[in-house]
């Protein structure tokens, strides 16, 4: 920590070349997206800065994010190949009294849990 928490930033940026870290600040930069496997975090206006030390750079991002479900994170349907046992089949048609064909489209729209595709098809 700094003494007196005031740092010139002129010295700093000298210190920090000193010590073969350069540093630059991206302008211009609208928005910046990081996407998980489930959510995507929007950061619109960011001040982000690029630093290069030992080679590497370290990217540094400062803003508010809007954080959102991902569009394209969607459950596997038959058409990406999901493996539907019959078993499964057998069981949700019997439980919720329907025909193998009804129970089967079911789990595909349910990515092939059971237990989702019984309750969709009993509430209707």
């Amino acid at each position: 920590m700094i003494p007196g928490g005031r740092v010139n930033p002129r010295q700093m940026r000298q210190a920090m070349k000193r010590m073969g870290i350069e540093q630059e600040e991206l302008e211009g930069v609208e928005e910046v997206i990081i996407r998980t496997a489930s959510k995507e975090y929007v950061i619109r206006d960011p001040n982000v800065t690029a630093m290069t030390a030992q080679g590497q750079k370290i990217w540094t991002v400062v803003g508010e994010p809007i954080v959102r479900d991902r569009v394209d994170a969607k459950k596997p349907d038959a058409s990406q190949g999901l493996a539907i046992p019959e078993e499964d089949v057998q069981l949700v048609a019997e439980k919720a009294g329907v025909s193998e064909a009804e129970a089967r489209k079911a789990l595909e729209e349910c990515g092939g849990e059971p237990a989702e595709a019984i309750i969709r098809l009993m509430s209707r």
